[in-house]
């Protein structure tokens, strides 16, 4: 991996890090909005989620256009391409550590089998 995505991942798990953020993630997969419709559920004042927006948009997993005064939000497509690369690394090794496991545990009982 390069450095790179190496520091695209760390901010995007810097992001992910906070059930503020996610919260938010979650409310935009259900489509576009701007920072007052996203602060609505929260008891956060409205500038505490301009931050967190922020944060999301730095780590490219939002995307904001302005539109007068408004500024909707809305998830960036791809944003989560790295995560799921390394996730997915990280599945295989998983896989094939299990498939270890389990053909040494079928020797083992071959073996007990035999005694």
């Amino acid at each position: 991996m390069s450095v790179q995505a190496q520091r695209s991942l760390d901010a995007t798990l810097v992001a992910l890090s906070d059930p503020t953020r996610r919260a938010i993630l979650a409310r935009l997969a259900g489509g576009e909005a701007t920072v007052n419709e996203l602060a609505e559920p929260f008891t956060l004042s409205q500038p505490a989620i301009s931050r967190h927006v922020k944060v999301l948009a730095e780590a490219g997993l939002i995307l904001q256009r302005v539109e007068g005064a408004k500024r909707p939000c809305r998830l960036a497509p791809g944003a989560l391409s790295e995560l799921d690369e390394y996730l997915g690394m990280l599945r295989k090794a998983l896989e094939r550590n299990y498939g270890r496991l389990d053909r040494l545990l079928a020797s083992q009982r071959r073996k007990d089998s035999r005694s």
